[in-house]
C-alpha cells in the first residue's frame, strides 16, 4: 500500500496495488458552504441513505441548497451522464461511503 503526504500533513493511503499510481493535485476546499451548491451522493451501499438523509437534515437548516444523488451501484465507478449532471449542478460533492 502506498501513501501520499497532503499539504496538512496526512497520509492518504492508496490501497491498489499500482506500482506507478497516477497522482493529481488536490482541490481546494472552500473555507465555508454557505451560498454553495453541495451535491449529496449516495454510493449505493447499505445505509448510504440514512447518513444522507441525517445531513441533508442539519444542511437544509443551515439554508444550504442540496441536490441529491444515487449511483446505480457500488461496485462500478458513477456513469459519466452522472458525473457531468453533478459537475454542472453542484459547487462542492460529499459521498456516502456507508454499510
Amino acid at each position: 500500500m502506498r501513501g501520499t503526504e497532503g499539504e496538512d500533513g496526512r497520509v492518504v493511503l492508496d490501497p491498489t496495488g499500482e506500482l506507478a499510481p497516477q497522482s493529481r493535485p488536490r482541490v481546494a476546499r472552500p473555507h465555508s458552504l454557505d451560498g454553495l451548491r453541495v451535491g449529496l451522493l449516495d454510493i449505493s451501499k447499505p445505509r448510504g441513505d440514512v447518513f444522507l438523509d441525517r445531513l441533508a437534515e442539519r444542511l437544509s437548516a443551515r439554508g444550504l441548497r442540496l441536490e441529491r444523488y444515487r449511483k446505480p451501484t457500488f461496485t462500478k465507478p458513477a456513469p459519466v451522464d452522472l458525473r457531468h449532471e453533478i459537475a454542472t449542478n453542484c459547487d462542492v460533492v460529499i459521498e456516502a461511503l456507508a454499510d
